[in-house]
Order: structure tokens, then sequence, then C-alpha cells
């Protein structure tokens, strides 16, 4: 599934610490914008990590955006913004 996710941190490092994270899982299209192709698992892991990484009394702000299937195929990209990622099947034989 498609994530959308989108912050506004004030703090500069944890900015830089949500960044990193982020960036483990998926792509930045934005400074503060990431795409992220993440099955229930890995979503519900990058859930808990953000919530003890967040300090909401603190002005920091979040959101995830689910993406549909029928949304994904609608996305237009306008500019010199990388591609929509797709998670890429693995095979170890």
């Amino acid at each position: 599934m498609l994530y959308l996710i989108t912050y506004d941190i004030a703090i500069d490092k944890r900015r830089t610490k949500l960044a990193k994270l982020l960036e483990g899982h998926g792509q930045r299209v934005q400074y503060s914008v990431f795409e992220c192709d993440l099955n229930t698992k890995q979503i519900n892991q990058l859930n808990r990590r953000l919530k003890r990484l967040l300090r909401p009394d603190e002005g920091d702000n979040l959101r995830i955006y689910q993406l549909c299937s029928q949304c994904r195929s609608s996305i237009s990209i306008i500019g010199n913004g990388p591609p929509v990622e797709q998670a890429s099947d693995v095979y170890i034989i």
C-alpha cells in the first residue's frame, strides 16, 4: 500500500532523525514529504517508531495518508519530482 507521509517539526535535531527514519522506508519527494510503499507490518512498525520520536506537545505535526490503488494510478507529477515509488518484488533462490 502506498502512504504519503508529511510532517512539520520545529526542532532541527528531531526533524533530521525523522527524515532519516523515513528515508529508510520510502523516498523523499519534497523536503518534508515522503512516499512509502509498505505492507501492514511495515506501516505498523513505522507508526510505533514515529510515536516514540514525535513530540506533539512541542508542536510536532505528522500526517499519514493511505493511497488506494485507484488513487495511486491517478497521481500527477508536474516538474522534476521523482516517479512514484513502487515496491519491487525480491526473489532469493
